[in-house]
This record gives structure tokens, sequence and C-alpha cells, in this order.
């Protein structure tokens, strides 16, 4: 076996030995002699294994060309063009994937008319090669070249229609089934071609668990036309991922719509009494008590605004300080409610509470279903598994109105934020809800939001009374209380 042999043997390419050899031959001529036919052939063999990858999420926008195995999980329709020249050209899009993501596959005018003829269906195994481009939608290859691969095994299921657990990275053409848990609102923003795009978002639950769905353009209309509760269909939508989380996204190819069906979503929600700080968790109840809306002013100058309501389970109470829109959502005492991945913080006088951001859902499962707790927790609370949200009622903790103030035992007031703004060291009391923590800190009253200087630890949606003096509008806490 020869110096070129030897290096092909250690290669696993689809490149046959004729075309190692030829091109190894182009190499030395290129190279006129300043190489032999072995340093060639390990020039071309490095070349080679470049192009090799180990999956769809190592190719990359730029490369000269890649290979890699794929699995068709959907075919588009044949599109013809006019090019520059007069001639009409021809393109199909494939979507495929493997275990490490997803691709669009665009096959060109003879490739093209050559699926088109014979056909590709999803589940085909394909060796691709091709050159990758940042497409409009995301990666997008080129092929050059694809042949099917019957036994090659690529692990992406397809099927008809999936359930939520059923979905895995790289999946498209996903037709799914469930029940309406939350809506946001649509938001805009600027392409890089200088047109304006729309996305919003909603959650969407099934038997076997949730997941956020990604609206796009006019698709995003759905989430003023759908609500809460209401059982609907995705029809062609494909999964990404997004801060390590599986995402359903519904581009202007897909549908989403009403259906008559009813659609079963049990919340596995964690008993109040079992949460800890720094959790990020699902939790259910009763709303006891909901405070009224406060807005504030964010240091970039923006307006937020932030709402605080107590809800009980079997096993407890929490606090939920809503953020943003969520302080909009039409909650009252005697509302079942479930709240999806809001994180666990330090709270007041050694208390936990939850925060529910942008990435929380808030969802009302029965409005007014009773009325709130008035005293401990249900008899025999305290199991230790799910909490179920039919059974939130009857007795439970104080509300929030039989609690004492948090303020309770504090000096009476010698003033009020707003009544020194000359900064003459006056000294004054002041008691919030805080809007900002650090240092800086921001509280808000309902009526006026100040800041605050303290090294003390403050966390968000507590309420705490400062005291001390007033300089520039600013009061140097002394006490926090």
């Amino acid at each position: 076996m020869g110096a070129i042999e030897d290096v092909y043997s250690d290669l696993e390419t689809d490149v046959s030995l004729e075309e190692f050899e030829e091109a190894v031959e182009a190499k030395v001529e290129q190279m006129g002699g300043l190489a032999d036919e072995e340093t060639a052939a390990m020039l071309i063999a490095h070349e080679l294994r470049d192009e090799e990858v180990e999956g769809i999420a190592d190719v990359e926008p730029g490369m000269d060309e890649a290979k890699f195995l794929a699995k068709v999980t959907g075919v588009g329709e044949l599109r013809t063009f006019e090019r520059d020249d007069d001639e009409d050209g021809m393109v199909i899009n494939v979507e495929a994937a493997d275990a490490t993501g997803s691709v669009r596959l665009a096959f060109w005018d003879e490739q093209a008319k050559a699926i088109e003829e014979e056909g590709m269906e999803p589940g085909t195994i394909l060796r691709v090669k091709g050159r990758p481009k940042e497409g409009y939608n995301g990666l997008e290859v080129s092929v050059t070249q694809a042949e099917e691969d019957p036994d090659a095994e690529v692990d992406v299921q397809i099927q008809d229609t999936y359930r939520i657990e059923d979905l895995s990275m790289g999946l498209s053409d996903v037709d799914v089934r469930g029940k309406v848990l939350a809506t946001d609102s649509i938001r805009t923003f600027d392409r890089d071609d200088g047109s304006e795009g729309r996305v919003a978002n909603l959650t969407l639950g099934d038997e076997t668990g949730r997941i956020r769905v990604t609206l796009w353009d006019e698709r995003t209309a759905a989430v003023e036309e759908l609500s809460p509760n209401q059982s609907v269909e995705v029809v062609d939508g494909y999964v990404r991922e997004r801060n390590d989380d599986l995402e359903l996204h519904v581009g202007n190819r897909g549908a989403i719509e009403g259906i008559d069906e009813e659609i079963e979503y049990v919340p596995e929600t964690t008993p109040i009494e079992d949460l800890e700080i720094e959790d990020v968790a699902d939790i259910g109840g009763v709303v006891r008590s909901a405070d009224p809306k406060r807005t504030f002013d964010r240091d970039d100058g923006s307006d937020g605004q932030v709402r605080n309501v107590r809800i009980q389970d079997e096993t407890g109470d929490i606090r939920v300080a809503l953020w943003g829109e969520k302080a909009d959502i039409d909650l009252g005492p005697g509302d079942t409610v479930q709240f999806a991945d809001v994180e666990i913080q330090d709270g007041w006088q050694d208390d936990i509470e939850a925060s529910a951001g942008w990435r929380s859902t808030v969802t009302v499962t029965d409005a007014g279903s009773g009325p709130a707790p008035t005293s401990g927790p249900a008899a025999g609370g305290g199991d230790s598994g799910s909490a179920d949200l039919s059974s939130f009622g009857g007795d439970g903790p104080a509300t929030d109105a039989e609690e004492p103030s948090k303020s309770e035992g504090a000096p009476e007031a010698t003033g009020s934020a707003g009544s020194d703004t000359g900064g003459d060291g006056k000294v004054v009391e002041f008691t919030g809800t805080v809007v900002q923590p650090g240092d800086p800190a921001k509280l808000d009253d309902g009526e006026e939001t100040v800041t605050v200087l303290t090294s003390e630890k403050l966390s968000l949606g507590e309420e705490v009374t400062v005291r001390g003096p007033i300089r520039e509008g600013r009061i140097d806490a002394e006490d926090v209380v």
C-alpha cells in the first residue's frame, strides 16, 4: 500500500479513493513541487476532516463546506423565480435535524426538480454536503450533494401530532394541541433589512407539560384573539432552544387556532412550605389578598410597575410580586391561580417571597372560586405532594388586613420624603415597597417613589420603613425596619 492509500485508509469520508488521488495530484501541482505525494495527501486529509462535523450544532455560517448526517423533518413546496439572466430558477427548502439541532437545506434547480418529481418523505436520512450561511430564519445550507443513507440512524422522532413532552430540538412541521395558559402583548423590532418585525408569546399546556410558544409577524394576532383556558391547535410549528429551554415557534407557514376539544392541563406545583430561596418553582393556591399596582422610575428612565398578591395552599402562604405587564392581570381574593417559573427570594422579616418576572407564567384557573381564607392552613395540611388547585379554600392564615403592620412599633413619622426637597438634612421617616434594591435603593408607597441610601440588603417587593436625614431629595437611612 502506497503513501496516498495509507493516509486515505485513516479517513472517515464519503470521498472515493479515486477522487482523493485526483485531489492529491492537483495539490502537488498547485504547490509547484514543494510537497511530495505523502505531504499533499496529508494536507487534503486535513481539509476533509475540517469539513466533517459531529452534528448540526457544529455547522456555522462562513464555513467553505460542511458535511453531516441529518433526518428530514419537513419538505417545502417547489418555488420558481427569475434570475438576472432571465432564466427561471427553482428551489425547495427541506427542514432537517439531528439530536444536536436543526437546519434548513436549500436544494436548487435540478436537485429541486428531482425532489418534486420523485418525492422526499419526512424521516429520510441524508448525508449532506453544502455551504452554510445565515438565512432569514436562521442557519441554512445550500446543498451541493445529498444522498440517502437508509442504514444510518438519527435520534429525532417524527410523528403526526405531538404531545408537549414529545417535542425535541430540531423538529419542524409540528402539530400540537394544548390549552392556552397565558398570553403576552405584541412587541415590534427592526430587522437588518430595515423592515419592522412583530413577535409575541403565549404559554401552552397539555396533560404532559407546558411550553412557551413564540409567534412571529402575522401570527402574533393570535394573542389578541385567544384567551387563557382556551383549547388550541398549533399547525406547522418548529422547535428551537432559548436559555436552555425548548420553545415552539410559529411563523408565516404555521398557524394557531381555537378548537372545540377540551385539553386537560394538570399543574404540578410545589407545596409552599417546601420552597427555598433560589428555587425556580411552580406554585399555586387561592388569592388571600391583592395590593394595588405601583409604578416607579427605573434607572434608565423607563417606567416600571409591580403588584403584590398573597396566595395560600394547604401548607402555607407566600407573597408573590408581579412585575411589568403581569401587574395588570385581574386577580382578587378567592381566585385560584397558578404561577409557573417564579423565583423564590429572601423576603421581609426572614420570610421568603416569589417573584414573577418575564419568564414566569400566571394562569387564573378559577376566578372567584370561593372566599379568601381567614385562618391557619387547612387541617391535615403539610402533604409533601403537589398542591391540588381544586382543594384550596376553607380556613387559612389571617388575611393581610388582619396581620400587624410591617412598621408596627416604629417611631411616629416626623415628615414625608416629599415634604423636604431642599436637602437641609431634616429627619424623615418613609414606609414603602422596595421597587429597586441595591445602594441606592428605591421605595414606593403608592403615591411617590423615593431614593434611599443604605447598606442594608433589601429585596424586591419587600415593605420597609426607613428613617434618616433627607439631602438633595435622597434619604440617608440611619434605621431600616
